[in-house]
């Protein structure tokens, strides 16, 4: 079963990613985008580290909405209200249980990754961030190295796709040849649960 820890580390690992990722997720975000990714989620995500730090939200749920509420709050762009969105949508999916299974995780995260469609209105193939999540929740009910992997594969083929949402989709033809970097940050978020998982216990 998964804590309010196990969740906090989650956070955690994703915040360590994206510091460590964030001069890379810019140089992808650099020809399509506003050059801002990885300077705007660094922001957001060592928000969110340093709340949880200071506050102990003793439920899976409490965790993931606190960190959508900062992500909200702090990250410039769109990338704040959608991984904002996709985040609280999660928790409150997850209520008020004190632990949660592997299973109702997944249904938590679908939920959330459907906010997060409807929200952007980006359905898989438009390259965007659902290329990356879509694929990791499918994924998930083989484990968190499973979906890890799915995600990374999904961020990677949206290389060869032209932008049909988002900043990348004003380019056209020239959006094609770049990997999309919300599917990439997206990809670190699901490998902080591999991590959250290892460094348990």
């Amino acid at each position: 079963m998964l804590d309010a820890d196990f969740f906090r580390r989650w956070m955690t690992a994703t915040a360590a990613a994206v510091d460590r990722e964030a001069d890379h997720l810019t140089a992808l975000d650099s020809p399509i985008g506003d050059a801002d990714h990885g300077s705007n989620l660094q922001r957001g995500f060592r928000a969110v580290a340093t709340t949880l730090e200071k506050e102990s939200p003793d439920t899976p749920g409490a965790v993931l909405t606190l960190a959508g509420r900062q992500l909200i709050s702090t990250v410039g762009g769109a990338s704040g209200p959608l991984y904002g969105t996709l985040l609280r949508r999660t928790g409150k999916a997850l209520g008020e249980a004190a632990e949660v299974g592997e299973d109702q995780l997944a249904d938590a995260l679908r939920a959330g990754v459907d906010a997060v469609m409807a929200l952007g209105g980006a359905a898989p193939g438009d390259k965007t961030m659902i290329d990356a999540l879509v694929p990791a929740v499918d994924a998930l009910g083989d484990g968190f190295a499973a979906a890890a992997s799915a995600a990374t594969e999904g961020a990677l083929a949206t290389t060869p796709l032209q932008a049909r949402k988002g900043r990348a989709s004003y380019l056209g033809e020239r959006s094609i040849g770049h990997q999309d970097p919300g599917a990439t940050s997206s990809a670190l978020l699901i490998a902080g649960l591999v991590e959250a998982g290892a460094n348990g216990g």
